[in-house]
């Protein structure tokens, strides 16, 4: 891998990983337009520490608050009921379900799962979901035709299986085209909870999982045609860039809908389906020069 492609990657990732709009996906495409080799998901994991270490730089806050009070609630009884102490425990719980197919499915994720066709098909059906769950909400603060407005839930009431449930929608995102944030937030805005409170908790959420999931492919960030030294850099990329990105989608979700990301996943799965159909786009581009 080239400093320019490390840059290119890095880019892309920093742009796209806080946006429900797949950033394995874009990192895995953008790679196949420009005849480079895929990535992989070595790269992936490793390049989104960076765009997590934004999560905990901007979020700083809320993290050091519920981990203080998730520790105190270990030795005192009476944390135990505390909010923040139990947002510590229901990101444990939510993560769970990641960590466990993450390691189950790890030779598919790097395999099959990377198939552009099957990328093609997440792309626009996370897309459809993702519609349906924006408009639902938006129908419930609208209160949309002769109905009363519906109050939509915060992150206070988030309880084990809510917490399960958001767990499970992320680790859809094992599959690139899903979108961890996509997924999350759709999950989130179906339960009934606000944008605000599905993106936040979604975000919350990734931290140990991406950083673990990192963390865990650091072994093999050497391998084959990418290197350290790239890897490294499009890492901080990304951390920038994502920095900037997460602090405006935050502005953004609070008066905007998500129905242009929906459009866009559906418009570029079906650009991705035409080009693999008309022979312009093999479905395993780049993957056999890895």
């Amino acid at each position: 891998m080239s400093w320019f492609e490390s840059f290119v990657l890095g880019l892309v990732q920093g742009l796209t990983e806080f946006l429900p709009i797949s950033s394995s996906a874009h990192l895995r495409l953008t790679a196949a337009f420009a005849g480079w080799h895929d990535p992989g998901a070595a790269f992936t994991a490793i390049t989104q520490i960076g765009t997590e270490a934004a999560v905990l730089i901007y979020f700083r806050k809320d993290i050091v608050r519920i981990v203080s009070a998730w520790f105190r609630s270990l030795t005192n009884r009476s944390m135990r009921g505390d909010h923040d102490a139990q947002m510590g425990w229901l990101v444990i719980v939510g993560s769970i379900p990641i960590g466990v197919l993450g390691v189950t499915f790890k030779d598919q994720i790097e395999g099959p799962f990377r198939d552009l066709r099957l990328i093609a098909t997440t792309l626009i059906v996370m897309g459809i979901v993702l519609g349906i769950a924006d408009r639902l909400a938006a129908r419930d603060e609208t209160g949309g035709k002769h109905r009363a407005i519906k109050e939509r839930k915060t992150l206070k009431e988030l309880g084990i299986r809510d917490g399960l449930i958001y767990g499970c929608c992320q680790a859809m995102a094992l599959v690139p085209g899903v979108s961890r944030s996509g997924a999350t937030i759709s999950g989130g805005l179906l339960m009934g909870y606000t944008r605000e409170a599905a993106a936040r908790y979604s975000f919350l959420l990734a931290v140990p999982a991406v950083l673990a999931s990192g963390v865990f492919e650091l072994k093999d960030a050497g391998e084959g045609h990418v290197s350290w030294g790239p890897t490294i850099f499009a890492t901080f990329i990304a951390f920038g860039v994502g920095y900037a990105v997460i602090a405006w989608f935050m502005k953004f979700i609070t008066t905007k809908s998500f129905m242009p990301f929906v459009i866009y996943r559906i418009v570029l799965g079906v650009l991705l389906f035409a080009l693999v159909g008309a022979g312009a786009l093999s479905p395993h581009a780049g993957e056999s020069a890895g």
